[in-house]
């Protein structure tokens, strides 16, 4: 059984991150800043000191490096190294910020993007924070900072990830990459996309 940590999960849980960590293989940690959500663990991306370094094999990050302010970014990526397994690695998914401008320079900031379970969202939403949930006092959705594919890929490299595969959905307005810890082949890369990266 491997251990994966779900880093900023909100209210969900494994079966809401990929489809090879939703799998009966893989145990879930949960780690969050809000504790009403009841997370396993209470704590930041930037400082992760309850969990032990070394010990899980993978961490999972659905929209989270975007609440943090940029300079915070390298502590967090080094936070995710410190607990990764020598063999361990990443999976990070964040809003693509070239698909969004590219609605702002349309002059759609306000216009529904896409549709979401919580409803529509709009580029607004994209760059600053889901609106309807931050009026609700929830201010932990604030964005502070954005990424390109180009910037998320270099970013991970500069903060010491030995490989990483990214790519850009634009219909999705989002990035995944993965990153792992030691130096991986092209296809190790490709397996590990094709198992945690949506199709």
């Amino acid at each position: 059984m491997r251990t994966f940590l779900h880093v900023g999960c909100g209210g969900k849980d494994k079966a809401h991150t990929t489809a090879a960590f939703a799998g009966d293989n893989w145990q879930e940690i949960r780690l969050d800043i809000n504790e009403a959500i009841h997370p396993d663990i209470v704590g930041t991306m930037t400082d992760m000191k309850a969990v032990s370094s070394e010990s899980v094999d993978a961490v999972f990050s659905s929209h989270n490096i975007e609440h943090l302010y940029p300079h915070e970014v390298p502590l967090a990526l080094a936070e995710f190294l410190r607990v990764l397994k020598p063999d361990g690695f990443t999976v990070i998914t964040c809003p693509d910020l070239q698909s969004v401008a590219a609605l702002v320079a349309e002059d759609k900031l306000i216009e529904a993007a896409y549709l979401s379970p919580a409803g529509p969202i709009t580029p607004l939403d994209i760059l600053y924070g889901h609106r309807p949930q931050m009026a609700a006092g929830n201010l932990y959705m604030a964005h502070r900072c954005g990424f390109t594919r180009k910037v998320l890929h270099g970013t991970l490299l500069n903060c010491g990830f030995m490989s990483v595969a990214s790519l850009r959905r634009q219909e999705s307005f989002d990035l995944w990459a993965i990153a792992t810890r030691t130096l991986r082949s092209e296809i190790e890369l490709q397996e590990l996309a094709g198992a945690h990266v949506p199709h």
